[in-house]
């Protein structure tokens, strides 16, 4: 591999890592720089989920403060991501890769709009639980299931094409939740890393062959010290400015997939 590639596939592998701590879309990064470097589409998007598993536990543990007092849901949505990733990495080596890249624009829009109207959507779920006499914090058994499906759907989504997933457990747990702009954030952080270790596991035992595992050497170390960067300056972020950056990240990742 020339030293050039070599270069630019680490530094894009900090990029990925920092974004993937503060939003989630790192692979936005990764993944086309990988395929303009020649690699084949599947072979990118398994070389990446591999290299981007250590973005993601530096990104996780420094996010570990804002995990504290959310394990009673994780418990519950770890299992979902865990099952959903499984799916989705079975589907990237059953389906053609244009039957997800066709859909991803149409998620991460959705996903964009609910992180912007999340705080309405949360001030709204308040009033309505003040009304009914239940703490502010209260979640229903209804939203619990809601939020523990869709995370199994985004689990899906993540084993399959892992870019953007982080916006999308965002806008998820936005639009569902009581919770801060940052916890949300660690929780996204968790199980993001969670899907990206299961769709690892499954492309390296089925697919070890199609996986260039000098690329996701080279991501693995670039994406580690970027996860940490990232966690490190995101947690001094408010809310709304976090708000922005997921917003703003998003748009420019929608308008590279739609331009690819």
């Amino acid at each position: 591999m020339p030293v050039v590639d070599m270069i630019l596939i680490a530094l894009a592998g900090v990029g990925a890592g920092a974004i993937n701590a503060l939003v989630g879309s790192g692979t936005l990064i990764t993944f086309p720089t990988l395929v303009a470097l020649g690699y084949p589409p599947v072979t990118s998007t398994m070389s990446n989920a591999v290299g981007l598993v250590a973005g993601g536990v530096s990104g996780t543990w420094g996010y570990r403060r804002e995990l504290r007092g959310q394990w009673r849901r994780l418990r519950w949505q770890i299992p979902a991501s865990l099952l959903g990733a499984g799916g989705g990495a079975w589907l990237l080596l059953h389906l053609p890769e244009k039957v997800f890249l066709t859909v991803v624009p149409v998620l991460l829009v959705l996903a964009l709009v609910l992180v912007v109207i999340g705080p309405r959507i949360q001030a709204w779920a308040r009033r309505r639980a003040e009304a009914k006499g239940e703490s502010a914090d209260h979640v229903s058994a209804a939203r619990m299931t809601a939020l523990v499906a869709l995370t199994f759907a985004v689990g899906v989504y993540g084993g399959y094409f892992t870019a953007a997933q982080g916006i999308l457990l965002v806008a998820v747990m936005g639009a569902l939740l009581p919770e801060d702009m940052q916890r949300m954030n660690a929780a996204k952080n968790l199980l993001s890393l969670l899907v990206n270790i299961v769709a690892a596991v499954a492309y390296t035992v089925v697919a070890f062959d199609r996986i260039s595992w000098a690329a996701a050497g080279l991501i693995a170390i670039g994406s580690l010290i970027g996860g940490f960067l990232g966690s490190h300056y995101g947690r001094r972020l408010s809310p709304n400015a976090l708000r922005a950056v997921i917003v703003v990240v998003g748009l420019i990742g929608l308008y590279r997939l739609l331009t690819v």
